[in-house]
């Protein structure tokens, strides 16, 4: 049941919009300050209409979108992302920090083995010496 007029709690709309898996994630992101509806901090039970923009913060990502479209039943993920769409400026920004996030990791050595004996010595070793700093 898409609809372009009425209210919509954003709880409802947000799990039917399929930015979270069930109502409960989404009023516990709603309460902890992660959605902010035209840049003010919301209430699970605020009712929104198309038109406004969103701002979603999920793990390390901020998504800025558009609500193009109400609904309050959860659908296919095609018809979910006719709900809404993010701005530009949002997306460049996230697949900036995405791409930043991945250069941050080149460094990172990932082994392909478990330690040995020898080798997790020095490394309680090295981790004692840092402690101690």
């Amino acid at each position: 049941m898409m609809t372009t007029e009425g209210k919509v709690r954003i709880d409802k709309w947000l799990w039917a919009a399929r930015f979270f898996k069930t109502r409960s994630l989404a009023k516990q992101a709603i309460e902890g300050g992660k959605i902010h509806c035209d840049g003010h901090r919301v209430k699970a039970s605020k009712e929104i209409t198309t038109g406004l923009y969103l701002t979603i913060r999920q793990d390390l990502d901020e998504k800025t979108v558009l609500v193009t479209g109400l609904s309050e039943q959860r659908r296919g993920a095609p018809e979910a992302a006719l709900l809404y769409q993010e701005t530009e400026e949002s997306r460049t920004q996230r697949e900036e920090r995405a791409a930043q996030r991945k250069a941050g990791m080149g460094s990172y050595i990932i082994s392909d083995h478990r330690p040995n004996k020898k080798e997790r010595r020095q490394i309680h070793r090295f981790e004692r010496k840092h402690l101690d700093d």
